[in-house]
């Protein structure tokens, strides 16, 4: 049969109109509703840090304890971009920067200066830790589940004055330290939406480092409510959690932290 008879031309228009219908509704195919096309949030995390310093260092050893801080206020801000219908990227940062001054113990020194056990670290502690991964949302009712895989960045800054007392004789010290590196992240999450204005969220997400000047690890999670005021402002309550161990390997340094508390964001949509 010829391709010219109109039987052959109906059959190929016919075919051609559904390839270019169905490319059309993948098109415009939308997302699960617990998803959005691209938001950002914006707000604070409350806390109770605890925090352990321990190791030799240039100007000797330190071993601080665990050190329970006074509750503080974090800024963190949130964005996430949605590609397609089920693939896109989150991004996530926050920084702890507060005054720290824990107890120096045992058989510490800085500096060269023995420190007894009323010896003292008055310091600054900075702390920055940012996140992108790239998501795969499996489902596209009211329920949806992501995997991700990405890069952190984090960097640890400890700068401040040891003072001790050794044989009644009181001295100072100043001491200051400061690394950074990269490593592989993973998340796992999950969104849920009850309503256009009520939906509630969970994550994980786990950060390995091998290899390097810095070794360690970093592992989060969080639990989240979003309500809605308008189809495209919201407010967010959320539990964060955080443990962050890093060691350096040409002396042994090592910094422990855990994040616990509240959160509360405001969020955009578009």
């Amino acid at each position: 049969m010829s391709l010219r008879t109109p039987s052959a031309r109906h059959a190929i228009y016919a075919a051609t109109l559904i390839a270019l219908s169905t490319a059309t509704a993948m098109a415009w195919a939308e997302p699960s509703p617990a998803l959005d096309r691209a938001s950002l949030s914006v707000g604070a995390f409350y806390t109770e840090p605890r925090i352990k310093v321990e190791g030799d260092t240039n100007y000797g050893r330190i071993d601080t304890g665990t050190y329970k801080s006074d509750n503080v206020t974090l800024p963190r801000a949130k964005a996430s971009v949605l590609i397609g219908d089920s693939h896109g990227f989150d991004f996530d940062y926050y920084r702890y920067d507060k005054e720290y001054n824990p107890g120096l113990t045992g058989s510490t020194n800085v500096n060269g200066l023995p420190l007894t056990g009323n010896g003292k670290l008055n310091a600054k502690l900075k702390l920055d830790l940012a996140n992108v991964a790239y998501k795969w949302w499996l489902g596209s009712g009211a329920d949806v589940f992501g995997v991700g895989v990405g890069a952190a960045y984090y960097r640890a800054r400890i700068d401040g004055t040891a003072n001790g007392v050794l044989n009644g004789v009181s001295g100072n010290a100043r001491y200051s330290e400061n690394e950074s590196a990269y490593a592989p992240l993973v998340e796992l999450g999950w969104r849920h939406q009850f309503s256009p204005q009520v939906r509630m969220y969970a994550d994980a997400n786990g950060i390995k480092k091998n290899g390097g000047s810095i070794n360690g690890h970093i592992y989060g999670g969080a639990v989240g409510v979003e309500w809605y005021v308008t189809p495209m402002v919201g407010v967010v309550a959320e539990y964060s959690a955080s443990k962050i161990s890093l060691r350096r390997e040409r002396d042994d340094l090592a910094v422990n932290i855990r994040l616990n508390g509240p959160a509360a964001y405001l969020k955009v949509r578009f």
